[in-house]
């Protein structure tokens, strides 16, 4: 049965090709590449490679020269790199570990040997990607957490700032959700915070950012997004969770909105502060309302 990872083999040799793919092709989803050009183009595809086996001598560039390149590149410096080379001697083996690779295999190869060193690595990687998931993701909704809200906002800031671009902020508060869970009980509330929590995952757009605040509140980053568009996107939003009746129990969510102005917001904090000061006017308006700063 296939695990659904995938491993990058790169040589320039078809026949290694073939050998290490006859080897792990029963467990593992296969890519090949022949040189390192390749193998660099083939790595930033999804889905991105859990595993690369790269051989150190090839025409183009050195194996060696590949993992460098991944090493700089974020959407690539954290696939593990197992060398699988002729070169047996201690240096090269050396350089290769020194520089980021997680293993080093010899050949002539042992099916049992690389079976064993790929599937511990693979093993390492999920464990490493599933600490890395719980430190920036809540745990009951699988969005964003408030450490990482502002880990990115401050990024997103910074960047609409630097390019002169759109940026806009909403804060969303589930109305009377205290009354949710003394009426329906915690497991419940838990359930109708999911649920928002969907709506808002599925949509967004892919650029823009949605994290939990905390408690029942919810915040939207909107990338490139003027603060018209922005508004439309929150009143739609709002529909769905006022239409949406999870665990058949009617909801409603008030939100608060703003825009960057560049030439006074000074961080992200203070977008965050605006958009609170109009997330209470809406509570104050009577809820199920989105409310823009001004």
């Amino acid at each position: 049965m296939k695990d659904n990872k995938t491993i990058l083999i790169v040589d320039d040799i078809q026949s290694n090709q073939d050998i290490l793919g006859s080897f792990l092709k029963d467990s593992y989803e296969i890519k090949y590449a022949s040189n390192g050009s390749n193998a660099l183009e083939i790595s930033r595809i999804d889905p991105i490679p859990d595993l690369i086996l790269l051989d150190i001598e090839m025409p183009d560039m050195s194996g060696f020269e590949v993992l460098n390149k991944l090493k700089s590149t974020q959407i690539t410096k954290n696939i593990p790199v197992i060398f699988v080379t002729g070169h047996n001697d201690i240096k090269n083996e050396e350089r290769g570990l020194i520089n980021g690779a997680v293993d080093y295999i010899t050949k002539p190869i042992s099916p049992i040997i690389v079976k064993a060193r790929v599937k511990t690595h693979i093993t390492l990687k999920n464990q490493r990607d599933e600490l890395i998931f719980r430190a920036s993701h809540d745990q009951l909704t699988e969005l964003y957490n408030r450490h990482k809200l502002v880990e990115e906002g401050e990024r997103f800031f910074s960047k609409s700032i630097r390019h002169n671009e759109n940026l806009c902020i909403a804060i969303i508060d589930v109305d009377h959700f205290k009354n949710i869970n003394d009426t329906y009980g915690h497991l419940i509330g838990d359930e109708v915070l999911k649920s928002i929590a969907n709506i808002l995952k599925k949509c967004i757009r892919t650029e823009d950012i949605v994290a939990r605040y905390g408690g029942e509140e919810f915040i939207v980053i909107f990338d490139r997004c003027t603060i018209k568009d922005a508004l439309r996107k929150s009143e739609e939003l709002r529909m769905r969770i006022h239409h949406a009746k999870p665990n058949d129990i009617k909801v409603s969510a008030s939100f608060g909105l703003t825009s960057l102005k560049h030439n006074s917001h000074k961080n992200f904090d203070h977008l965050l502060k605006e958009a609170d000061d109009a997330l209470y006017k809406a509570k104050e308006k009577g809820r199920n309302k989105v409310i823009v700063y001004k």
